[in-house]
């Protein structure tokens, strides 16, 4: 009887269609094929890869602690596994929605994994000022929330801001025009180039971007940058509408002071959120914004299909 064949390990680096980059343990990258019809490997997957020529075909996707993923009706969208934290990059300008927000910290909460949310462009003193006092709610419910600005003099945020991603695999998420490719070349010098590289290599001499890229920050690799395309929409039709007020802490906070245990916080007697929903923002309740946010995701994720 012949010996199987001996699998490598790697972990995915970078994806673009049905073809993934893996890297070796020593550092070495390659081209990498599903075996079956189906992409399963996300970027930041733990692989066993099998080599042929000078490519491999992926075997298995080990076991993952996480996925970050969104879901509208039409497809499912997954940016990247085995997360430590999700960086929420938004800036004081172009005005960010707290809507998208919510749904990228939602969908963070299902998955265990811990949110940043980073307030960009503090030069803009006077814009900044306002979009800071928009996110007090989520100070105020324990999400660390930190200042940056990258175009302003001196350090401006980014030490405070490598701390908290030293010895973190992060996924660094944000809408167009929040500032996250200057961060990552900010933090990841020669980004661009190695981007590049990977472009080549998977499209034959066309630099068609990668949806998704992981980064090594240090030498050590101990610390991780994931690079995630930006995005217009952030659908959750991946969490029943009944999960909702778990996975939003100033809600989940009182959902358990409510009258009635199946309690849906939009209109039952002695419900234990709506008795401290602020009559205006600012107060020590739930802020109208966020609560506002919850009945539109209800109503969204009660109307979505359900595939089982």
């Amino acid at each position: 009887m012949s010996t199987p064949p001996e699998l490598d390990r790697g972990l995915v680096i970078a994806s673009h269609g049905r073809h993934v980059v893996v890297e070796t343990p020593e550092g070495r990258q390659l081209i990498c094929h599903p075996r079956g019809k189906k992409n399963q490997a996300v970027v930041g997957d733990r692989v066993l890869w099998l080599a042929s020529t000078d490519e491999g075909s992926i075997e298995k996707v080990q076991e993952r602690r996480n996925l970050f993923y969104r879901q509208d009706e039409l497809r499912t969208k997954s940016f990247a596994a085995n997360l430590d934290q999700v960086l929420i990059l938004i800036a004081a300008e172009p005005e960010f929605s707290e809507s998208q927000l919510a749904r990228a910290l939602i969908a963070a909460e299902a998955e265990r994994i811990t949110p940043l949310i980073v307030l960009n462009k503090s030069d803009l003193a006077e814009l900044f000022a306002r979009a800071w006092d928009r996110l007090e709610p989520y100070r105020r419910m324990g999400y660390t929330v930190l200042p940056l600005g990258l175009k302003a003099q001196g350090d401006s945020g980014l030490s405070a801001l490598r701390t908290q991603l030293q010895g973190r695999s992060t996924l660094v998420l944000g809408p167009s025009g929040a500032g996250k490719s200057t961060l990552i070349n900010r933090l990841v010098p020669g980004a661009q180039a190695q981007t590049g590289e990977i472009s080549t290599a998977l499209n034959s001499g066309k630099h068609t971007t990668t949806s998704t890229r992981w980064y090594w920050v240090d030498g050590a690799h101990s610390t991780a940058l994931i690079d995630s395309p930006g995005f217009q929409e952030f659908g959750l039709q991946h969490i029943e509408a009944a999960q909702l007020a778990g996975l939003m802490p100033d809600l989940r906070t009182h959902a358990g002071e409510c009258r009635f245990y199946n309690c849906s916080h939009l209109h039952e007697p002695g419900c234990g959120v709506i008795a401290v929903v602020d009559k205006q923002a600012g107060g020590p309740g739930i802020s109208p914004s966020r609560y506002r946010i919850y009945g539109e995701l209800h109503a969204e994720l009660s109307q979505a299909p359900r595939y089982y």
